[in-house]
């Protein structure tokens, strides 16, 4: 149970919460929409996190780096940023009920500091821009899943002679318009209507049919002659690969980015949050269902490819190409394409759904707009930018400088605003709302030195290897 102090706290943090009945402005006291469930909130948020990443980077990482020794550094970061950075964004967005540029200004009134509440709404278009640029260059990417999407029921895909000339079509300079903008429609169809019936509604559906999807494809490629192969490099722990700071430093990045620690979407999908619910229960639930998705796509990619005898590459090559490949050449691979793009396509719009979410809150929470005017305003921007960054290698930039330099700036602001500049013991305060069980005193030291000290790194990290996740 919390004790007094914390009581005290959640007061302070009620005096400028959102939506107080004796102040702030018409739009702020309208009523805020909320999940209707704690069961939606975290699929929301696993769905933000399982996206891509998982699918075609994660398969690639732990089997060139030590196979199965891979996942100890793995593991450990995810717990890691699982109970630090997770909690704290999920806390950070209940406790002030808005988004990142709200959130970060009512830390720095909460702190006293003049003109306390603009600075802190500046600052937090860092992570809120940062979030919406992500976005832009995520949509080209679901793009090119719809394509191929459409593609295999067709039966287009299997017939293409030069899987990477095909590729190559899509991935050029407005060589997939349509399909681009099809993706982007249908995330914001879906958005229009909101967190609890949009947003929660179709994340309840999406993804426990992306798993039992990706369940039944594995199934198939353990059936491949050829496969044990690729379980043995995959499984088979290499220890020497521990030896290497690379190891650690892609393992590290891993994490971080598939948790979609950015100081943004799970803080923002946090302020829609109840006061009642137990976000570090939330925050473990997330983790393991991250971690569950990332090696099932292993067992997925890695066999399938050991057993038609190609290379496990890094990048979009490796589902747009190689496994699109595999396909052609397993028996009925047509039926299996379409399971896996269907797979793609569910895991790219949730993940988008929640990167757009920041921006559009943002639109709503400080300029007072209706959610359907600033999901058009927000879908005008997505459109008017991503057509022009179509190409293959114009993406694969943008998505470069965004995730290097501004994402992980945007964690590091965020963990800084609620950890440090929040009074002292409200962060472990308003984690412990809907708890049975207080928080130790390893709550305080892992989130404020640890936490802050590894988000940090990741920055520097990344600008050193040029991107680690």
């Amino acid at each position: 149970m919390a004790n007094k102090s914390d009581n005290i706290i959640e007061e302070e943090a009620r005096a400028i919460e959102v939506g107080e009945e004796t102040g702030g402005t018409p739009q702020q006291r309208r009523q805020r929409d909320s999940w209707a469930s704690r069961t939606g909130f975290i699929l929301a948020c696993v769905g933000s996190a399982v996206g891509m990443a998982n699918i075609w980077l994660f398969p690639y990482r732990v089997a060139q780096l030590g196979g199965a020794a891979f996942l100890i550094p793995y593991l450990i970061f995810v717990a890691l940023l699982g109970f630090t950075g997770v909690i704290g964004e999920m806390s950070f967005g209940r406790a002030m009920g808005t988004g990142p540029m709200g959130a970060f200004g009512k830390a720095m009134e909460m702190r006293g500091i003049r003109k306390g509440g603009l600075v802190g709404k500046i600052v937090g278009l860092v992570p809120t821009l940062g979030s919406l640029a992500l976005a832009i260059g995520y949509a080209v990417v679901l793009g090119w899943a719809c394509h191929y999407l459409f593609s295999s029921l067709t039966g287009e895909l299997m017939a293409q002679s030069d899987m990477g000339a095909f590729f190559g079509g899509i991935a050029s300079d407005f060589g997939n318009v349509g399909f681009h903008v099809t993706g982007l429609v249908i995330t914001f169809v879906i958005m229009i209507l909101g967190v609890s019936r949009g947003i929660e509604r179709v994340n309840k559906v999406l993804m426990p049919l992306l798993f039992i999807l990706f369940i039944v494809i594995a199934i198939r490629v353990a059936m491949l002659s050829g496969a044990s192969e690729g379980y043995l490099y995959l499984l088979v722990p290499r220890w020497e690969a521990l030896l290497n700071p690379t190891t650690w430093v892609y393992a590290l990045g891993q994490a971080f980015f598939s948790l979609s620690l950015a100081g943004c979407g799970t803080l923002v999908y946090g302020s829609y949050l109840k006061k009642d619910v137990d976000v570090v229960s939330a925050a473990r639930n997330v983790a393991i269902f991250d971690t569950i998705a990332s090696l099932v796509a292993a067992c997925v990619v890695v066999p399938a490819v050991f057993a038609f005898g190609l290379d496990v590459s890094s990048g979009p090559p490796l589902l747009f190409i190689t496994l699109a490949q595999v396909f052609q050449q397993m028996p009925f691979g047509d039926i299996f394409a379409v399971i896996l793009f269907v797979a793609v396509v569910f895991a790219a719009i949730t993940s988008l759904m929640n990167l757009f979410e920041a921006p559009v809150e943002a639109l709503q929470e400080q300029l007072g707009l209706s959610r359907t005017v600033s999901v058009l305003i927000i879908a005008v921007i997505a459109v008017g930018v991503g057509l022009f960054i179509e190409g293959g290698s114009t993406v694969s930039d943008w998505m470069d400088v965004i995730s290097i330099y501004v994402i992980p700036v945007g964690a590091f602001l965020a963990a800084i605003m609620f950890f440090w500049v929040c009074p002292r013991g409200f962060a472990k305060g308003q984690a412990e709302l809907g708890r049975k069980r207080p928080l130790g005193r390893w709550f305080d030291f892992f989130t404020r030195y640890v936490f802050v000290f590894v988000t940090a790194l990741v920055i520097i990290l990344g600008i050193f290897y040029g991107g680690i996740g």
